[in-house]
């Protein structure tokens, strides 16, 4: 007796979380506002395990959700000049969340380490210097307008000040 009550719970949480399933799948093929739904899966799981991962003493967890953060970044990026294009695509919303979910898989096969490994990461060390002298000038640039925009300031401050007088 007291396994078939186990047996139907177990069978009535299995038959539930499937039909919970179901539905985010369908909903994601063809609901109103699927974009939305996808992305609140594809931020609330990787963030709450970031979290997790920053206050663990592991560095493994750390690795692994910074990489899905760059590979949802570069995907973002992609996905935004190409948005115009792939919105047009039947169970666009749903082929995305299954993506960024396998991205996000708590296991040694997820999708992140397989995309940074074979995309993201030949094309960082072939680059990675051109890049970087690029962030430097732009730094230096950017100190530059920030102290002219000080200088400025100061300026029109001490204007004020004596015109006040």
């Amino acid at each position: 007796m007291l396994c078939a009550i186990i047996s139907t719970t177990s069978n009535h949480r299995l038959l539930s979380s499937a039909g919970a399933i179901a539905f985010v799948l369908l909903y994601l093929a063809f609901g109103y506002g699927a974009g939305l739904l996808c992305n609140l899966i594809a931020f609330v799981y990787p963030a709450y395990a970031s979290i997790k991962a920053l206050e663990s003493t592991r560095k493994e967890d750390d690795t692994q959700w910074l990489t899905y953060w760059v590979v949802y970044a570069v995907f973002g990026t992609v996905e935004f000049f190409s948005d115009i294009l792939l919105s047009w695509f039947p169970f666009y919303w749903l082929f995305k969340c299954l993506f960024l979910a396998w991205c996000a898989a708590p296991a040694s096969w997820n999708g992140s380490l397989v995309v940074y490994r074979q995309l993201i990461r030949p094309y960082f060390l072939k680059y990675e210097s051109q890049v970087d002298d690029i962030a430097n000038e732009v730094a230096e640039k950017a100190k530059k307008y920030v102290d002219l925009s000080a200088e400025k300031a100061r300026e029109m401050a001490a204007d004020h000040v004596t015109k006040q007088d």
